[in-house]
């Protein structure tokens, strides 16, 4: 089998104002305008049309040179209201909503051995942190070039075998594996976060599959290319190393293995793009089909002096989570929980979730930057999918307990509702 991740299968006056307004109308024209369209134009099942990969173009294998060329994208809303005690037990509680993710891109295969895929981020939404909501261009999410090394080599004793080279997402815990589009809880657990942390890193993967092992090797740069690391990274500082491997025991249970070196050296003036110093973890997915779990256990080390001033958030750190789901209704109404549990060595090694424990939360309110050396997490929610995966509501509630060590403790009770569509 493969991975199942985002990466290729194996091979921000008048003037802004209409820019805003331009960009939104494409933006909702594509990720909600095509259901309507396909209803128009087809008498059958819109919702098997829209996620059957409406957005290829082309596609003819015989083609030597443009074999398929697909168009993608997803928009993704949702909205919180936390009820909140900070470190000093006072009572606090906000409103957030935010477009969470909104992204266009091209998938491409060409030459008959390469692949392409180029997508960017057009929403930088900023009001649960007190800013403004902005529309556009705001940074390339992922961009790389992968080349299909078994078929061009013929035998190679692997049933795949691919490089993939540009600026890619970083996978680590099976929460990460997963693609936003599909994930089960409306937030990837503090715990994955703390380990995935969104990096898009600019590297090299070799992907091997034979039989039911899947490999992956990576070298990444650390250098990064900016405050707000938008686009590729150089070269110009040191590495991290990333190992991926995946089992399929059998048809029901997956099991995962992830591991990653950082070699930067901050005290040395090296940019890091991770802020830790390594990690592993074991993962596994059971799938029984009424129901089913993810779990991972993780360890690893913020780092010592070489990537920490702070002393209080050096050393390890260790957890593990686990997702349990069933179907209350086939393939539409779905049952999801979450317990997740992170501890460090240092009283600032953990923080939670900025969304949104530790989001704008007003004047007098202390939550010590949601940092501690004890979290835990219980989130319950139901997901039901208009078009499976492809538009899909989820609500859920998330209750929080942060020991954070110098001080009292955090506790949240968060409300939360999303809209997640793609195609």
């Amino acid at each position: 089998m493969q991975l199942e991740v985002e990466t290729p299968p194996s091979a921000r006056s008048d003037t802004n104002t209409m820019k805003y307004e331009n960009t939104k109308s494409i933006i909702l024209a594509l990720a909600l305008g095509t259901p309507a369209a396909a209803l128009a134009e087809n008498s059958g099942d819109w919702c098997e049309w829209y996620g059957n990969k409406p957005g290829i173009l082309y596609k003819n294998s015989d083609n030597p040179f443009l074999q398929e060329f697909q168009v993608e994208g997803r928009i993704q809303y949702q909205y919180g209201h936390v009820e909140g005690e900070d470190v000093n037990g006072t009572d606090y509680d906000e409103d957030y909503d935010e477009v969470r993710r909104a992204r266009l891109g091209v998938k491409a295969k060409f030459l008959q051995y390469f692949g392409l895929k180029y997508q960017v981020n057009l929403v930088n939404d900023n009001r649960p942190s007190g800013g403004s909501l902005d529309w556009g261009y705001e940074d390339i999410d992922e961009a790389y070039v992968s080349f299909n090394l078994g078929k061009a080599l013929g035998e190679t004793g692997f049933d795949e075998l691919n490089l993939i080279y540009g600026r890619q997402k970083f996978l680590f815990g099976t929460e990460a594996h997963a693609s936003s589009t599909k994930l089960l809880t409306i937030e990837r657990s503090a715990l994955s976060n703390k380990v995935y942390g969104s990096f898009r890193p600019t590297g090299l993967t070799v992907e091997a599959v034979k039989g039911d092992w899947t490999v992956a090797g990576s070298i990444y740069s650390t250098t990064t290319d900016g405050v707000n690391n938008r686009e590729f990274n150089g070269w110009n500082d040191t590495y991290s190393l990333l190992l991926n491997v995946a089992y399929q025991a059998n048809d029901e249970l997956l099991l995962r293995m992830d591991a990653v070196y950082n070699d930067a050296d901050a005290s040395k003036g090296e940019d890091s793009v991770m802020d830790y110093a390594w990690a592993v973890g074991f993962g596994a997915e059971y799938d029984a089909g009424n129901w089913g779990f993810l779990a991972d256990v993780i360890y690893g080390d913020n780092g010592g002096t070489d990537l920490r001033v702070n002393a209080l958030r050096r050393g390890g750190f260790y957890g593990f989570q686990v997702t349990p789901y069933y179907w209350l209704v086939e393939d539409k109404l779905q049952l999801v929980g979450q317990y997740q549990f992170e501890g460090a060595d240092e009283a600032q090694g953990v923080r939670v979730n900025s969304r949104y424990g530790r989001r704008n939360v007003g004047p007098g309110i202390n939550i010590n930057g949601g940092r501690g050396d004890s979290h835990q997490s219980f989130y319950g929610g139901l997901n039901y999918y208009i078009c499976g995966h492809s538009a899909k509501i989820q609500a859920g509630i998330e209750y929080q307990t942060m020991n954070s060590g110098l001080t009292g403790d955090l506790e949240t009770l968060t409300y939360l509702v999303g809209f997640r569509t793609y195609f």
